[in-house]
């Protein structure tokens, strides 16, 4: 039972193992994400900027149709990345409730091999104690003869 046991921890610790790598990867993938994102905003902010400074000098409407487009754009790409992002944090957050779930069942089959090795040691106490007893028992019936 101790290697059956022993072959499900190894399961337990490799799915584990396994489970914190996905993590790790959904929380470097949603990093990179905020940077992207981030990138986007700051675009979005100096295009901003230049068409104010574009629009001091004047432009004609098409020039500003088509900068007003672009902006549209930008926007819409920030709508979606807004979509992308919750996807990215909801990855973060299921790859974490997996992990915790094969931590907990990895400490399961942890406590269930300590208890049974603390079970069989009570036990080989328990017979020691009852050799010891059985040997003093004889030793002093020896002595009465």
């Amino acid at each position: 039972m101790a290697e059956a046991l022993n072959l499900i921890l190894d399961q337990a610790r490799e799915k584990e193992r396994n489970a914190l790598l996905a993590l790790e990867q959904a929380k470097r993938d949603l990093d990179s994400f905020y940077r992207q994102r981030e990138q986007i905003e700051k675009y979005r902010f100096d295009y901003c900027q230049q068409l104010t400074e574009r629009g001091q000098s004047g432009l004609t409407a098409s020039q500003f149709s088509h900068l007003h487009k672009f902006l549209g754009q930008l926007d819409e790409t920030l709508v979606q990345q807004d979509a992308a992002g919750r996807e990215f944090e909801r990855q973060v957050e299921q790859c974490s409730e997996i992990w915790l779930q094969t931590r907990k069942e990895r400490k399961s089959v942890e406590w269930l091999l300590e208890k049974k090795a603390t079970t069989r040691e009570q036990q080989l106490a328990r017979q020691e104690q009852k050799l010891m007893d059985e040997f003093a028992t004889l030793q002093s019936a020896r002595r009465h003869l």
